[in-house]
């Protein structure tokens, strides 16, 4: 009885080593979704997870230390860089490595991560730093050292598929393969890319068998619009509205009613309507922007 009761009571505690084993086929299955380096993200999950060890890990199932904004699942509150901050809070790890994937994918800091082959593991660790995922000036380097000294970057090299076919969905997620030209990714139901230096109009409806009109048509872009690398490109018409679970936005400094739209693949005029504002009207910072119903 004593011994059973000590083993109930006393917290497992996981080594780099079981982290690695546990977690690295779902690493590599959100690399092939997604273009993330598994190495990145096993390494995230180590050092923002203490190897599956911390607080969050263990009571919320958060893995990579992503906080609230504007998360309307389940939350648990912690302290970090403030006092009681709010996190998400998951009902597996599965669900945890599933979220930090549509994170980065859809977050337009991160959208010139996506142009890094996804080998580059070094690249990557760099521009996370440098986007602002984490506060430490030497995450980068933590990082890297992590990938090394697991062998970790064995992993990318499983996860590196190549081909062109798109493949239809995963537990309501857009999957696809990589191509010699663009990431196919989807976002309300749409598909799109992430523009790449060098990249003209010209160049993508060749390249993506578009008519000469079709992507400054379904980008509501003026035909003297240029294109800049980590720009959004929807390749069919954008919505009326976003998709269930993104109810409104809360704006940012700088961010305008066509980034929002751009943000939500939502039809500008649409996005004008709901908030009962004039075309050529911007928002403020701190403004809520309605996004599937009209503003109240």
């Amino acid at each position: 009885m004593i011994v059973l009761f000590s083993s109930f009571v006393k917290a497992q505690s996981y080594t780099k080593e079981d982290y690695i084993n546990k977690y690295r086929e779902l690493a590599i299955k959100e690399m092939r979704r997604s273009g993330i380096p598994a190495s990145i993200t096993l390494a995230q999950g180590m050092l923002e997870s203490d190897n599956g060890n911390s607080r969050l890990a263990t009571r919320a199932n958060n893995h990579f230390g992503i906080k609230c904004h504007g998360w309307t699942g389940r939350k648990i509150y912690h302290d970090d860089d403030a006092r009681h901050e709010c996190f998400r809070r998951y009902h597996s790890a599965s669900e945890s490595y599933d979220d930090h994937t549509e994170f980065l994918m859809h977050s337009p800091r991160y959208s010139f991560l996506f142009e890094l082959d996804p080998t580059d593991y070094k690249g990557w660790a760099r521009g996370l730093r440098r986007a602002g995922y984490a506060t430490s000036p030497t995450y980068a380097t933590m990082l890297i050292r992590i990938i090394e000294d697991n062998n970790l970057h064995q992993y990318d090299l499983a996860g590196a598929g190549r081909g062109h076919k798109r493949e239809g969905k995963h537990a309501g997620k857009t999957e696809f393969t990589f191509s010699a030209g663009h990431q196919i990714y989807e976002r309300n139901r749409i598909d799109y890319i992430i523009v790449k230096k060098g990249d003209t109009f010209e160049s993508l409806d060749e390249e993506l068998d578009l008519l000469p009109n079709e992507l400054y048509k379904y980008n509501e872009l003026p035909k003297q619009a240029g294109l800049y690398p980590g720009q959004v490109l929807y390749l069919q018409p954008k919505r009326n509205k976003a998709e269930v679970g993104n109810d409104f936005h809360v704006v940012q400094e700088g961010e305008s009613m066509y980034f929002i739209s751009q943000l939500y693949g939502i039809k500008l005029m649409k996005l004008y309507r709901k908030n009962n504002m004039e075309p050529g009207d911007e928002p403020e910072s701190g403004q809520t922007i309605w996004l599937r119903k009209n503003k109240p």
